[in-house]
């Protein structure tokens, strides 16, 4: 088995993984007791890549939560499937991270990180074959971001061979919770850049739009955006835990996905996507399915891929569907939109189909998209961040916990950089980066760089090249 360990960090990765545990258990077949009560063998043949084993057949999440502050995971402890969590895997501290990215990293969070990793030491023993750790966190308060980024660095340097994927809740552009959002938002973001092999973003405006817009939800709450995002992370992981026509485990995903190591951070979407009321009027086809995972409405991160290229895509497609048809339908659509996928990376999406349907519905798919546009979300935050710090407002809670104020400076540069780099990929064209130097000697062609620099380092010969 390949198996992944989750950690839930801070009050949002905490809501956000439960809706998630709730959504696979239901799709495994699994009680709130752990024992397996469905009717298809698909769907406990890889339920391990989640879930370990204990006595009686009895299946348990393998996951570690954690919380600077007792009330979400008593929450969690008291909800429906309470039971199935390990006590020791919850851990908590009572003082809470008070919106401060410095405490979360540097005084509040290392006091439960031996704990923390004691645990995460015991579970990864555990696994047969770990295939890396999936992190559930926001960047906008304190734990999520300040306590996420230390978790990140320290899984880095104990597990550097294996993959880290995160669920990053980024802050919105209408709504904020708090003052100091961009100094946590840009300060998580540096270590995501360092420390993450995949990052798949999402943001609570952009699900709020959702389910107005879309699933015509009045007044949506906490509950419906988590559902959105449990799907979401159901569906990037279908093919890891059941068998299909064609898989993928996370490895395989970063390497179709991340073109440059840098650039890891991922659009998300699904569908179908329905009100209740307009459910019984529609018969959801797999054209359907295309024509709505590219449909900006539905992204679920505040930004417009139509703004950007994309580097590469993903879609998993869930249930009866012919992979031939899945295949044609997504060719189909990426050459009438050709102008939206960067040229010079061919066959850039990815196709998974999973037998299994989700347990709600007959057919539907996920989809990934590393798209350029995700800088905008950047740009917005970088640009909030630099109007406070040029003028040092509420640094001082930073630096009495022991920051140095360096450490802002290095951040914001490493996240122009990141923008600048989207910005320059986008812009690429084959025309554009390569000129048909020809190397009369060996009768090759070499680009345009390697020309000019050797002209520089052998003194004016690379002339003859042309």
């Amino acid at each position: 088995m390949r198996e992944i360990l989750t950690l839930q960090v801070g009050q949002c990765g905490n809501q956000i993984g439960t809706s998630f545990w709730e959504n696979i258990i239901q799709e495994h077949g699994i009680d709130p007791d752990g024992k397996y009560i469905g009717n298809n063998d698909d769907q406990i043949a890889r339920a391990n890549v989640y879930f370990s084993e204990a006595r009686d057949r009895r299946y348990v999440p393998r996951v570690v939560a954690v919380d600077l502050e007792p009330g979400v995971l008593e929450a969690i402890r008291e909800s429906k499937y309470g039971r199935l969590f390990r006590p020791e895997s919850m851990i908590n501290a009572a003082s809470g991270a008070g919106n401060n990215w410095a405490k979360g990293f540097y005084t509040e969070g290392p006091e439960l990180l031996d704990r923390l990793l004691d645990v995460v030491r015991r579970e990864t023993e555990a696994c047969d074959m770990l295939s890396g750790f999936q992190v559930c966190h926001s960047i906008a308060g304190g734990t999520g971001s300040g306590l996420g980024s230390l978790i990140l660095q320290k899984l880095r340097e104990e597990y550097p061979d294996r993959m880290i994927s995160t669920f990053t809740v980024m802050p919105s552009a209408t709504t904020s919770d708090t003052v100091v959002e961009p100094y946590n938002s840009v300060l998580t973001i540096h270590h995501l850049i360092e420390n993450s092999e995949m990052s798949f973003c999402l943001d609570n405006e952009a699900l709020s739009n959702i389910c107005h817009n879309t699933l015509k939800i009045k007044s949506p709450v906490h509950s419906d955006l988590n559902t959105l995002v449990a799907k979401v992370m159901s569906g990037v992981t279908t093919s890891l835990r059941f068998p299909g026509q064609l898989n993928a485990d996370l490895r395989k995903l970063a390497v179709n996905m991340v073109p440059f190591p840098r650039l890891h951070f991922l659009i998300s979407g699904i569908a179908p996507l329905t009100g209740e009321i307009a459910k019984g009027y529609r018969n959801v086809t797999v054209p359907d399915l295309c024509q709505q995972m590219y449909d900006p409405q539905n992204m679920m991160v505040n930004t417009d891929p139509r703004h950007g290229r994309y580097l590469t895509s993903a879609a998993m497609f869930r249930g009866k569907v012919s992979l031939q048809e899945c295949e044609d339908t997504m060719l189909t659509y990426t050459e009438k939109n050709s102008s939206y996928f960067v040229e010079w990376i061919p066959n850039s999406t990815q196709i998974a189909v999973c037998d299994v349907p989700r347990f709600d519905m007959d057919i539907s798919s996920t989809f990934l998209g590393n798209n350029t546009a995700i800088r905008e979300p950047f740009a917005r935050i970088n640009e909030q961040f630099s109007k406070l710090f040029r003028r040092k407002a509420f640094l001082h809670w930073f630096t009495d916990e022991g920051m140095d104020e360096m450490e802002f400076t290095e951040a914001e540069s490493n996240i122009n950089d990141l923008i600048n780099e989207y910005r320059q990929y986008q812009e690429a064209g084959l025309d554009d980066d390569y000129a048909e130097a020809y190397d009369e000697d060996g009768g090759a062609y070499v680009e345009e760089d390697e020309a000019s620099a050797s002209n520089i380092q052998g003194g004016g010969h690379a002339d003859e090249r042309y």
